[in-house]
């Protein structure tokens, strides 16, 4: 049977969920996918299991503290006994798993925080997956553990080698290897995705483009390394999230799904925009010193997801750009909160109680 979601022809019958466990859902992506999830699907329950370090904001899901169908647990993905117990009582059908420590500059300044939650957190949850029955798990990756690309290579795709550059990127692909061990050794019903770069609401300003955004509306300079000509995929998060909760239900136990916008930008060049959009100039761009072995392209080939799928990206740069700007100077507060550290002291799961 073909049946539609979210506007995309999908072909054969999804698997249906009751319970699903996000981890990081307080974190951009995380955020994005559980609003998502719980637009579409009624009769859907989602536990959020998020640690609330500096990327995990209570805000990002302001409204949803009176929604009998979202539950908060405060915790970290590399606290085994919390995990095993939250698994073995919790009587989920999924687990996606979003949390993870993001920020490339970080790692390079402190890779231990990475191999703590990417690595040893992911293996905490496919363990205790493992034991408790737990009937799929998805695995949300990055591109960035293919490597870089040169300027007249082909996309990645889900064949193309692992050669992260990064220690964040290093992370990713061991987290990976040990979601694939899993399926191969235990017979664990895994799914894999990888995004290129995301944008949209609710993306904490450490990133390209919230950063620029948001130091544009401030008219604080906006630090673009190096030349700037490095090249990126942008997706938006929306078609992101669609892409995940797509995998979900439609993919293949030990499969590999690609998800990109399909739109390679140079970083100058979105800097321009995004200046544009604002009505700032152009002089409030400062040439910095790059970053050590900063990849310099990187671009999706999603035809898989496409024809396995019947997923693919819908939201335009320059129309999801813009709405992002958008989104953030009509957000002045949410924007305040996190530049004054606000947020880490209160929000929506201010008085929850964690397991």
């Amino acid at each position: 049977m073909t049946e539609t979601i979210e506007g995309m022809s999908v072909a054969s019958s999804p698997r249906s969920f009751k319970r699903i466990l996000v981890t990081g859902g307080c974190g951009f992506i995380g955020a994005n996918f559980v609003r998502q999830e719980l637009a579409a699907y009624p009769d859907l329950e989602i536990t959020n299991l998020d640690a609330l370090t500096y990327a995990g904001n209570p805000d990002n899901l302001a409204g949803l503290e009176h929604e009998p169908r979202y539950r908060f647990v405060h915790g970290d993905v590399a606290d085994r006994d919390l995990v095993v117990r939250l698994l073995s009582d919790g009587n989920f059908d999924a687990i996606v798993h979003f949390a993870a420590e993001s920020h490339v500059d970080r790692s390079i300044h402190d890779a231990a925080p990475f191999l703590r939650t990417n690595v040893l957190g992911t293996q905490c949850l496919l363990d205790a997956t493992r034991a408790a029955g737990i009937s799929r798990y998805v695995q949300v990756s990055t591109d960035e553990v293919y490597g870089t690309l040169g300027p007249d290579d082909p996309a990645f795709s889900e064949t193309t080698p692992l050669a992260p550059n990064s220690p964040y990127a290093a992370s990713k692909a061991s987290a990976d290897l040990l979601v694939r061990a899993a399926h191969h050794t235990f017979g664990l019903d895994t799914v894999i995705t990888r995004c290129s770069n995301n944008y949209g609401p609710y993306q904490f300003p450490e990133k390209l483009i919230p950063l620029f955004i948001t130091n544009a509306l401030a008219d604080i300079p906006l630090p673009v390394y190096g030349d700037g000509l490095q090249v990126r995929d942008w997706i938006h998060v929306l078609d992101h999230c669609r892409g995940v909760d797509t995998a979900l239900r439609h993919g293949q136990a030990g499969a590999v799904y690609n998800f990109g916008g399909l739109s390679e930008r140079h970083n100058i060049d979105v800097t321009h925009t995004v200046l544009r959009l604002l009505d700032k100039p152009k002089d409030l761009i400062r040439h910095v010193t790059d970053r050590p072995g900063h990849d310099r392209r990187y671009a999706i080939n999603c035809a898989f997801a496409e024809s396995a799928l019947g997923w693919r990206p819908t939201v335009t740069f320059e129309d999801g750009l813009a709405k992002t700007v958008q989104w953030y100077r009509d957000h002045p507060e949410w924007v305040a909160r996190v530049r004054s550290g606000e947020y880490r002291s209160g929000g929506t799961h201010a008085t929850t109680q964690g397991s």
